[in-house]
């Protein structure tokens, strides 16, 4: 399990874009849209090699997860994720090791990831994302 990237929900997706290009001076390199979420994600790459990732996730639907966190805590960090090689194995061990796993998860996430979710009650209060890459069993 290795950090893949750093989530941070957001109000206007489009304005933050701009801030976090001029930040690291390069543009993102990915919009998607999270339907079944109802979000809309921007990917960044961070770091010398590129290796780890920004994602910024804003809301497109009323009622989405990310606009009632951030009626509540502000924008911000939102979540930390890392990648596996099996989540559903991963999954298991950590609901062993004592983790709460948020139900529905694994899904289809956004970056062509397969993902669960951790809850914050038992990670000391940050959501965490276990991701599994679609096309690849390896990290």
């Amino acid at each position: 399990m290795h950090l893949d990237h750093i989530g941070i929900a957001v109000a206007d997706l489009e304005a933050t874009n701009e801030l976090i290009e001029r930040l690291l001076g390069r543009a993102h390199y990915k919009i998607e849209n999270v339907e079944e979420q109802g979000v809309s994600t921007s990917f960044f790459t961070a770091g010398e090699t590129g290796e780890a990732k920004i994602e910024l996730v804003g809301g497109v639907r009323a009622g989405n997860a990310i606009d009632k966190f951030i009626g509540k805590r502000g924008q911000g960090l939102h979540h930390l994720a890392f990648k596996v090689d099996d989540i559903e194995a991963e999954l298991e061990r950590l609901k062993t090791a004592g983790f709460d796993v948020l139900p529905g998860y694994p899904s289809l996430g956004a970056d062509s990831m397969r993902v669960a979710f951790l809850h914050p009650r038992s990670t000391s209060g940050v959501l965490v994302e276990i991701c599994q890459p679609i096309e690849a069993n390896a990290v």
